[in-house]
């Protein structure tokens, strides 16, 4: 689909990847981008429409679906992430990953859906990860979030496309927000991770593969037990080493 004179909500959208999705989607000609997060203040830019918005409280997501009625793009791109292993990883931790990061985008989608098909079909696009494919140690919970995300994103898809609706997700590694601010590794302007969000999309591809880490990852999934684990366990004993 075009995104030139549409209305999109971006969830998430005061800082990082969000923010980024919001301003890429402005300067591709959408006349209304609604910035949903749970303070508005946080909300500086003036061609936003802030939306106070939490997505693991149903009732706010449903109410904000009847009220945003002019919506055909959702971004759902809100996202905790902790650090942790899976023998010690703390239960509360693990369930507040899954409540924004599986929960809320299944609220959002089935809050929105007929939204976006009253408005001509429209888009889902989910920020999803390189974890959604395989489970980094050091990021137990987190990466069980996201592979919840991208098996729900999968279904959706085809469910949503009877109605017309597109739905993209959107894989890359470690991007450089306030979330990895303090992981000295090779990050992912946020900007760039919008573009091939917003490419895919617009060129009606499924999956934006950002970054080289994430189609390397994507090219192991046949044989994932051989190709891809092997150098996971040789990168967990060496942070075990440190």
């Amino acid at each position: 689909m075009k995104i030139k004179g549409s209305v999109a909500l971006v969830t998430g959208a005061n800082r990082g990847i969000g923010k980024a999705f919001a301003e890429e989607l402005l300067e591709r000609g959408a006349t209304k981008v609604y910035a949903a997060v749970r303070d508005v203040a946080t909300i500086t830019d003036p061609r936003l429409t802030p939306v106070a918005l939490d997505v693991t409280d149903p009732a706010a997501v449903a109410a904000a679906a009847t009220e945003l009625a002019d919506v055909a793009i959702v971004v759902n791109n809100a996202g905790i992430a902790s650090g942790n292993l899976a023998l010690s990883a703390p239960l509360d931790v693990a369930r507040n990953e899954l409540e924004v990061n599986y929960f809320g985008l299944i609220a959002m989608t089935q809050a929105f859906a007929p939204v976006v098909a009253a408005n001509g079909g429209g888009a889902f696009v989910n920020m999803l990860s390189v974890v959604s494919w395989a489970a980094y140690p050091v990021a137990a919970t987190y990466s069980a979030s996201k592979a919840a995300a991208w098996s729900y994103t999968n279904a959706a898809r085809q469910q949503l496309k009877t109605q017309g609706t597109e739905v993209v997700a959107v894989h890359v590694g470690p991007v450089d927000t306030d979330m990895q601010a303090g992981i000295d590794i090779a990050k992912t302007p946020p900007a760039d991770v919008a573009r091939s969000a917003l490419d895919a999309l617009e060129t009606g591809r499924p999956e934006a593969i950002v970054d080289e880490l994430s189609r390397n990852v994507k090219s192991t999934l046949h044989d994932d037990l051989t190709l891809l684990y092997p150098a996971l366990e040789t990168q967990f004993a060496a942070y075990l080493a440190s």
